[in-house]
């Protein structure tokens, strides 16, 4: 299994708004230039994070994206699925006889997710004050 950039883009788009820490909406082109990323790009992302209940969006001259909810409240695994989809670890038409290893490395993978929140990877980012550049 590999997680797509969009995947991967989504979770350093969150991150950065959680690591804001503030109720002021931040506009896109911020979080681009803070993680080094297309803004085109994280335009495409946030319409379905804003969908999913991830993120509000706040128009105006000084408007921007917030987090809907608390970080320690958005679960890893709801992002991932939202962007990419269920957990496929092989191509479910193939019978090969080990559908018993690949049911436990998707239960796996799925528990690991689950178990992290925003908040969690907030906190992993150690001593980059900023959040400059998170890469997940």
């Amino acid at each position: 299994m590999k997680i797509s950039t969009k995947g991967r883009y989504g979770l350093m788009l969150l991150v950065d708004l959680a690591q804001q820490g503030t109720d002021s909406p931040i506009p896109l082109k911020s979080i681009a230039e803070r993680q080094n990323l297309s803004e085109h790009y994280l335009e495409q992302l946030i319409a379905p994070l804003r969908n999913a209940g991830f993120v509000r969006s706040i128009r105006g001259a000084y408007g921007g994206y917030v987090l809907a909810k608390a970080p320690q409240d958005i679960v890893v695994k709801d992002i991932i699925f939202t962007l990419e989809g269920p957990i496929t670890i092989v191509d479910d038409d193939f019978e090969d006889g080990l559908d018993v290893l690949w049911d436990r490395l998707r239960t796996a993978i799925t528990d690991v997710l689950e178990s992290m929140t925003l908040q969690d990877l907030v906190e992993m980012r150690g001593d980059n004050e900023h959040g400059y550049m998170f890469y997940i």
